[in-house]
């Protein structure tokens, strides 16, 4: 296990994005009830029970000490709920990142916000390159991706598409 304090808040104009902590599990569990979510990363929603279980393994830590895993979840300010997530698996100076927003919210320009937020705030707190792997088909992910100021780069792994910083 790492000595990782773990991810630091991190605020953007709507949305306040919080470390991730087990308490977050009911909660969440409604917001990420929808297959859709599902539709290109697999998988299906996760009951409270599960998505507690998950949250402890995150929370506890990555056990390869070179590794960082920091969660955030996202509370819009406006209705003083969760919506979502955004993640960065930290590596030395590079982070993977994904985002995910419940279909409710979704349409809204949270996740544009979210994403260029927590690239911004793994620079500040780095300086760190942040990438993601996109499905080639999702469209909203890449817009997302685009708008975090990431381009495609051709590279691919497990069916996803590398997106990275123009000379990242």
């Amino acid at each position: 296990m790492t000595n990782d304090p773990g991810p630091e808040p991190f605020t953007t104009p709507r949305l306040d994005a919080l470390p991730l902590r087990v308490e977050y599990a009911d909660e969440m569990a409604a917001v990420l009830d929808d297959p859709a979510l599902h539709t290109f990363t697999g998988g299906a929603p996760e009951t409270p029970e599960a998505l507690r279980a998950r949250y402890e393994r995150q929370t506890a830590g990555s056990p390869d000490p070179d590794e960082l895993w920091w969660n955030w979840v996202l509370r819009e300010r406006g209705e003083g709920r969760l919506i979502g997530y955004v993640q960065a698996t930290v590596r030395g100076p590079r982070a993977e990142i994904a985002w995910v927003i419940g279909t409710p919210w979704q349409g809204r320009g949270y996740a544009r916000e979210a994403a260029r937020a927590l690239v911004t705030h793994l620079h500040d707190t780095g300086p760190r390159t942040a990438y993601a792997h996109i499905h080639p088909e999702h469209a909203a992910s890449a817009a997302v991706a685009t708008a975090a100021g990431l381009h495609r780069t051709g590279e691919w792994e497990d069916g996803e598409e590398r997106w990275q910083p123009a000379g990242g």
